[in-house]
Protein backbone atom coordinates (compact mmCIF):
# COMPACT_ATOMS: atom_id res chain seq x y z
CA UNK A 1 0.00 0.00 0.00
CA UNK A 2 2.41 2.64 0.57
CA UNK A 3 4.77 1.37 -2.69
CA UNK A 4 1.05 1.98 -4.58
CA UNK A 5 0.32 5.54 -2.41
CA UNK A 6 3.98 6.70 -3.05
CA UNK A 7 3.61 6.04 -7.01
CA UNK A 8 0.57 7.62 -7.14
CA UNK A 9 1.71 11.47 -5.15
CA UNK A 10 5.39 10.90 -7.62
CA UNK A 11 2.96 11.05 -10.71
CA UNK A 12 0.48 13.96 -9.51
CA UNK A 13 3.61 15.47 -8.62
CA UNK A 14 4.67 15.15 -11.80
CA UNK A 15 2.24 15.67 -14.54
CA UNK A 16 1.03 18.63 -12.82
CA UNK A 17 -2.54 17.18 -11.48
CA UNK A 18 -2.24 19.45 -8.14
CA UNK A 19 -1.73 22.61 -10.65
CA UNK A 20 -4.67 25.06 -11.17
CA UNK A 21 -3.05 26.01 -14.16
CA UNK A 22 -2.35 22.84 -16.35
CA UNK A 23 -0.20 23.29 -18.84
CA UNK A 24 -0.14 26.96 -18.45
CA UNK A 25 -3.30 27.23 -19.08
CA UNK A 26 -5.32 28.62 -16.21
CA UNK A 27 -7.42 25.60 -15.86
CA UNK A 28 -7.12 22.58 -13.81
CA UNK A 29 -6.01 19.20 -15.41
CA UNK A 30 -9.97 17.74 -15.33
CA UNK A 31 -11.42 20.69 -17.50
CA UNK A 32 -8.17 20.29 -19.90
CA UNK A 33 -8.75 16.45 -20.11
CA UNK A 34 -12.74 17.02 -20.68
CA UNK A 35 -11.90 19.52 -23.41
CA UNK A 36 -9.29 16.84 -25.09
CA UNK A 37 -11.97 13.72 -24.50
CA UNK A 38 -15.20 15.54 -26.64
CA UNK A 39 -12.75 16.13 -29.32
CA UNK A 40 -12.96 16.77 -32.92
CA UNK A 41 -16.28 14.93 -33.01
CA UNK A 42 -18.18 15.81 -30.03
CA UNK A 43 -18.95 13.24 -27.51
CA UNK A 44 -23.01 12.66 -25.41
CA UNK A 45 -22.65 14.00 -21.68
CA UNK A 46 -23.71 10.79 -20.42
CA UNK A 47 -21.35 8.46 -22.38
CA UNK A 48 -18.38 10.91 -21.32
CA UNK A 49 -19.18 10.97 -17.65
CA UNK A 50 -19.43 7.34 -17.90
CA UNK A 51 -16.31 6.58 -19.76
CA UNK A 52 -14.02 9.07 -17.20
CA UNK A 53 -16.09 8.03 -14.23
CA UNK A 54 -17.19 11.18 -13.47
CA UNK A 55 -19.42 12.64 -10.96
CA UNK A 56 -22.52 14.28 -12.58
CA UNK A 57 -22.06 17.15 -10.20
CA UNK A 58 -18.42 17.56 -10.80
CA UNK A 59 -19.07 17.00 -14.79
CA UNK A 60 -21.47 19.60 -14.91
CA UNK A 61 -19.23 22.34 -13.15
CA UNK A 62 -16.25 21.05 -15.76
CA UNK A 63 -19.19 21.72 -18.77
CA UNK A 64 -20.44 24.95 -17.36
CA UNK A 65 -16.76 26.23 -16.89
CA UNK A 66 -15.83 25.09 -20.20
CA UNK A 67 -18.97 26.73 -21.97
CA UNK A 68 -18.53 30.02 -20.22
CA UNK A 69 -14.80 29.86 -21.73
CA UNK A 70 -16.25 29.81 -24.95
CA UNK A 71 -14.81 26.67 -25.97
CA UNK A 72 -18.05 24.10 -26.08
CA UNK A 73 -21.42 24.73 -27.13
CA UNK A 74 -23.64 22.04 -25.52
CA UNK A 75 -26.66 21.13 -27.27
CA UNK A 76 -29.76 19.48 -26.89
CA UNK A 77 -30.85 16.11 -28.52
CA UNK A 78 -33.83 16.70 -30.95
CA UNK A 79 -35.05 13.22 -29.74
CA UNK A 80 -34.57 13.57 -26.38
CA UNK A 81 -34.33 16.97 -24.81
CA UNK A 82 -32.94 15.07 -21.70
CA UNK A 83 -30.10 14.11 -23.53
CA UNK A 84 -27.55 16.66 -24.52
CA UNK A 85 -24.25 16.42 -26.52
CA UNK A 86 -21.28 18.24 -26.22
CA UNK A 87 -19.30 20.48 -29.41
CA UNK A 88 -16.12 22.53 -29.23
CA UNK A 89 -15.94 25.62 -30.94
CA UNK A 90 -13.83 27.06 -33.22
CA UNK A 91 -12.07 28.38 -30.10
CA UNK A 92 -12.27 24.84 -28.15
CA UNK A 93 -10.12 23.15 -31.08
CA UNK A 94 -7.76 25.69 -31.06
CA UNK A 95 -7.38 24.93 -27.67
CA UNK A 96 -7.26 21.44 -27.86
CA UNK A 97 -4.86 21.83 -30.34
CA UNK A 98 -2.31 23.72 -28.26
CA UNK A 99 -3.24 21.57 -25.25
CA UNK A 100 -1.68 18.37 -27.28
CA UNK A 101 1.16 20.58 -28.30
CA UNK A 102 1.92 21.67 -25.01
CA UNK A 103 1.42 17.90 -23.53
CA UNK A 104 4.08 16.67 -26.09
CA UNK A 105 6.68 19.48 -25.04
CA UNK A 106 6.00 18.32 -21.25
CA UNK A 107 6.24 14.73 -21.92
CA UNK A 108 9.77 15.87 -24.07
CA UNK A 109 10.88 17.92 -20.65
CA UNK A 110 10.12 14.63 -18.70
CA UNK A 111 12.25 12.24 -20.59
CA UNK A 112 14.93 15.00 -20.97
CA UNK A 113 15.46 14.38 -17.11
CA UNK A 114 15.52 10.85 -17.54
CA UNK A 115 19.73 9.48 -18.14
CA UNK A 116 19.53 8.40 -21.36
CA UNK A 117 20.48 4.98 -20.03
CA UNK A 118 17.44 5.10 -18.21
CA UNK A 119 14.90 5.90 -20.91
CA UNK A 120 14.21 2.54 -22.12
CA UNK A 121 13.64 1.28 -18.74
CA UNK A 122 11.21 3.90 -18.04
CA UNK A 123 9.31 3.75 -21.21
CA UNK A 124 8.85 -0.13 -20.41
CA UNK A 125 7.76 0.44 -17.41
CA UNK A 126 5.06 3.18 -18.05
CA UNK A 127 3.73 0.79 -20.72
CA UNK A 128 3.62 -2.03 -18.40
CA UNK A 129 1.79 -0.25 -15.72
CA UNK A 130 -1.18 1.45 -18.00
CA UNK A 131 -1.38 -1.62 -19.66
CA UNK A 132 -2.35 -3.38 -16.07
CA UNK A 133 -3.69 -0.20 -14.77
CA UNK A 134 -6.40 -0.14 -17.86
CA UNK A 135 -7.01 -4.02 -16.79
CA UNK A 136 -9.08 -2.28 -14.18
CA UNK A 137 -10.81 -0.54 -16.07
CA UNK A 138 -12.89 -3.04 -17.14
CA UNK A 139 -16.18 -3.64 -16.32
CA UNK A 140 -18.43 -7.04 -16.96
CA UNK A 141 -21.99 -7.07 -16.10
CA UNK A 142 -24.68 -9.57 -17.64
CA UNK A 143 -26.82 -8.28 -20.76
CA UNK A 144 -29.98 -9.02 -22.58
CA UNK A 145 -29.08 -10.65 -26.23
CA UNK A 146 -30.93 -8.43 -27.91
CA UNK A 147 -28.50 -5.11 -26.39
CA UNK A 148 -27.00 -3.62 -29.58
CA UNK A 149 -23.42 -4.16 -27.29
CA UNK A 150 -24.41 -8.21 -27.56
CA UNK A 151 -25.20 -7.46 -31.33
CA UNK A 152 -21.82 -5.53 -31.63
CA UNK A 153 -19.47 -8.39 -30.07
CA UNK A 154 -21.52 -11.39 -31.69
CA UNK A 155 -20.89 -9.49 -35.43
CA UNK A 156 -16.63 -8.57 -34.48
CA UNK A 157 -17.02 -12.34 -33.04
CA UNK A 158 -18.27 -13.69 -36.80
CA UNK A 159 -16.38 -11.31 -38.40
CA UNK A 160 -13.02 -12.29 -37.03
CA UNK A 161 -13.30 -16.25 -37.58
CA UNK A 162 -14.27 -15.77 -41.14
CA UNK A 163 -11.10 -14.05 -41.40
CA UNK A 164 -9.26 -16.81 -39.17
CA UNK A 165 -10.83 -20.00 -40.52
CA UNK A 166 -9.33 -21.65 -43.45
CA UNK A 167 -13.15 -21.88 -44.80
CA UNK A 168 -14.70 -19.07 -43.43
CA UNK A 169 -17.54 -18.73 -41.42
CA UNK A 170 -21.51 -18.78 -41.36
CA UNK A 171 -22.68 -18.35 -37.87
CA UNK A 172 -26.37 -19.70 -39.73
CA UNK A 173 -24.18 -23.42 -39.88
CA UNK A 174 -23.26 -23.02 -36.42
CA UNK A 175 -24.86 -24.61 -33.57
CA UNK A 176 -27.39 -22.14 -32.40
CA UNK A 177 -27.37 -19.07 -30.09
CA UNK A 178 -30.94 -17.91 -30.72
CA UNK A 179 -31.54 -14.75 -27.90
CA UNK A 180 -34.65 -17.18 -26.39
CA UNK A 181 -32.05 -19.39 -25.35
CA UNK A 182 -29.36 -16.91 -23.84
CA UNK A 183 -32.50 -15.41 -22.03
CA UNK A 184 -32.43 -16.28 -17.97
CA UNK A 185 -33.33 -19.02 -16.82
CA UNK A 186 -32.30 -20.72 -20.53
CA UNK A 187 -28.71 -19.07 -20.14
CA UNK A 188 -27.19 -15.75 -19.98
CA UNK A 189 -24.88 -13.53 -21.82
CA UNK A 190 -22.16 -10.95 -20.76
CA UNK A 191 -20.33 -7.96 -21.78
CA UNK A 192 -16.89 -6.38 -21.24
CA UNK A 193 -16.95 -2.83 -20.96
CA UNK A 194 -13.67 -0.41 -21.01
CA UNK A 195 -14.79 2.54 -20.31
CA UNK A 196 -18.27 2.13 -21.59
CA UNK A 197 -17.14 0.88 -24.71
CA UNK A 198 -18.22 -2.93 -25.46
CA UNK A 199 -14.52 -4.73 -25.78
CA UNK A 200 -16.11 -8.46 -25.29
CA UNK A 201 -18.28 -11.18 -24.72
CA UNK A 202 -19.15 -14.74 -23.73
CA UNK A 203 -22.55 -17.38 -24.07
CA UNK A 204 -24.14 -19.52 -21.73
CA UNK A 205 -26.65 -22.05 -22.41
CA UNK A 206 -28.14 -24.37 -19.55
CA UNK A 207 -29.40 -27.81 -19.92
CA UNK A 208 -30.69 -28.36 -16.52
CA UNK A 209 -29.37 -31.50 -15.03
CA UNK A 210 -27.07 -31.95 -18.61
CA UNK A 211 -24.06 -29.81 -19.33
CA UNK A 212 -24.21 -26.37 -19.52
CA UNK A 213 -22.33 -25.05 -23.00
CA UNK A 214 -20.24 -21.72 -23.13
CA UNK A 215 -20.36 -19.94 -26.89
CA UNK A 216 -19.35 -16.81 -28.47
CA UNK A 217 -16.34 -16.12 -26.76
CA UNK A 218 -14.64 -12.69 -27.78
CA UNK A 219 -12.22 -10.30 -27.11
CA UNK A 220 -11.32 -7.46 -29.05
CA UNK A 221 -7.92 -7.73 -30.53
CA UNK A 222 -6.53 -4.62 -29.52
CA UNK A 223 -7.36 -5.51 -26.23
CA UNK A 224 -6.23 -8.84 -25.73
CA UNK A 225 -3.25 -9.50 -22.63
CA UNK A 226 -5.45 -8.08 -19.75
CA UNK A 227 -7.32 -10.97 -18.82
CA UNK A 228 -10.52 -9.91 -20.18
CA UNK A 229 -11.34 -13.59 -21.62
CA UNK A 230 -9.68 -15.19 -18.53
CA UNK A 231 -12.31 -12.66 -16.32
CA UNK A 232 -15.36 -13.44 -18.83
CA UNK A 233 -14.87 -17.17 -18.78
CA UNK A 234 -14.59 -16.71 -14.63
CA UNK A 235 -18.07 -14.79 -14.88
CA UNK A 236 -19.67 -17.08 -16.89
CA UNK A 237 -18.38 -20.45 -14.69
CA UNK A 238 -20.18 -18.30 -11.85
CA UNK A 239 -23.53 -18.00 -13.28
CA UNK A 240 -23.50 -21.52 -14.52
CA UNK A 241 -22.71 -23.18 -10.95
CA UNK A 242 -25.16 -20.59 -9.86
CA UNK A 243 -27.97 -22.24 -11.93
CA UNK A 244 -26.97 -25.75 -10.79
CA UNK A 245 -24.60 -26.60 -13.53
CA UNK A 246 -21.52 -28.89 -12.71
CA UNK A 247 -20.05 -29.42 -15.84
CA UNK A 248 -19.26 -26.78 -18.45
CA UNK A 249 -18.78 -27.44 -22.45
CA UNK A 250 -17.08 -26.04 -24.70
CA UNK A 251 -15.62 -26.12 -28.66
CA UNK A 252 -13.33 -24.67 -30.54
CA UNK A 253 -11.58 -24.18 -33.57
CA UNK A 254 -7.48 -25.21 -34.34
CA UNK A 255 -6.90 -21.75 -35.77
CA UNK A 256 -8.11 -20.23 -32.56
CA UNK A 257 -4.63 -21.13 -30.89
CA UNK A 258 -4.82 -18.59 -27.76
CA UNK A 259 -8.52 -19.81 -26.59
CA UNK A 260 -7.24 -23.32 -26.41
CA UNK A 261 -4.02 -21.99 -24.19
CA UNK A 262 -6.93 -20.17 -22.01
CA UNK A 263 -9.59 -22.76 -21.92
CA UNK A 264 -6.67 -25.03 -20.72
CA UNK A 265 -4.87 -22.80 -17.63
CA UNK A 266 -8.89 -22.37 -16.88
CA UNK A 267 -8.75 -25.97 -15.98
CA UNK A 268 -10.80 -27.94 -19.03
CA UNK A 269 -9.37 -31.03 -20.46
CA UNK A 270 -9.74 -32.07 -23.83
CA UNK A 271 -12.45 -34.71 -24.36
CA UNK A 272 -14.03 -36.91 -27.07
CA UNK A 273 -16.30 -34.77 -29.48
CA UNK A 274 -19.86 -34.33 -27.61
CA UNK A 275 -21.60 -32.72 -30.50
CA UNK A 276 -21.20 -32.42 -33.98
CA UNK A 277 -20.39 -28.63 -34.14
CA UNK A 278 -18.99 -27.92 -38.00
CA UNK A 279 -16.22 -25.78 -37.23
CA UNK A 280 -14.46 -27.81 -34.21
CA UNK A 281 -11.58 -29.21 -34.04
CA UNK A 282 -11.23 -29.59 -30.33
CA UNK A 283 -13.60 -30.06 -27.56
CA UNK A 284 -13.37 -29.01 -23.60
CA UNK A 285 -14.89 -30.34 -20.80
CA UNK A 286 -14.72 -28.80 -16.77
CA UNK A 287 -16.07 -29.93 -13.81
CA UNK A 288 -17.27 -27.36 -11.47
Amino acid sequence: MALIRRFNRTVTERVGALEDSFLGRDRPLGASRLLWEIGEDGADLHELRGRLGLDSGYASRLVRRLENEGLIVVEAYPTDRRRRRLRLTAAGLAEARELDRLSNLAATALLDKVPVSNRERLLAAIAEVERLLRATLVDIAVEDPRHPDVVYCFTRYANELDARFAGGFDAGSSSSVNPEELTPPAGYCVVARLRSLPIGCGALKLHGAAPAELKRMWVDPRLRGLGVGRRLLESLEALARGNGARVLHLETNRALEEAIELYRRAGFVEVAPFNDEPYAHHWFEKLL
